[in-house]
């Protein structure tokens, strides 16, 4: 527990609406269906922070094959759980989390959080232009 909240992996005690609503609201999965939110969750590891008396107040779910590769999406504390070094030790979690131990790459993509993804050895792409997305 850190200052009054936890984080666990359990997806049975994910609040799907909360996460959707804000989702559904974000830069990155704006008008989002609950449908396509729900099958996301499904099909990664996901990370749910809570606080000690069981209210969800952030998330972040894994893409990965657990072998080479993971990419870190959805990752998110709601507004006035922020400012309580939740998101550093949602990171924390996720990167000491056993089945992402020795992976070729770990990526993410953020408008407005370079910062701290930097503080945890998350940096830009040297080679960016060998890169292609759809």
């Amino acid at each position: 527990m850190i200052n009054g909240y936890y984080i666990e992996t359990d997806k049975t005690k994910l609040n799907i609406d909360m996460i959707h609503s804000f989702l559904s609201k974000s830069y990155w999965a704006k008008n989002i269906s609950i449908k396509t939110v729900s099958s996301s969750i499904d099909n990664s590891i996901c990370f749910g922070v809570y606080t000690s008396s069981g209210e969800q107040c952030g998330f972040a779910r894994v893409i990965t094959d657990c072998a080479t590769f993971a990419y870190l999406a959805d990752i998110f504390i709601l507004d006035k759980h922020r400012g309580k070094g939740l998101s550093k030790c949602l990171l924390k979690t996720i990167i000491a989390h056993n089945k992402l131990q020795n992976l070729r790459r770990m990526m993410l993509r953020t408008e407005d959080a370079h910062e701290l993804y930097k503080k945890f050895g998350f940096k830009t792409l040297d080679d960016g232009d060998k890169f292609l997305v759809l």
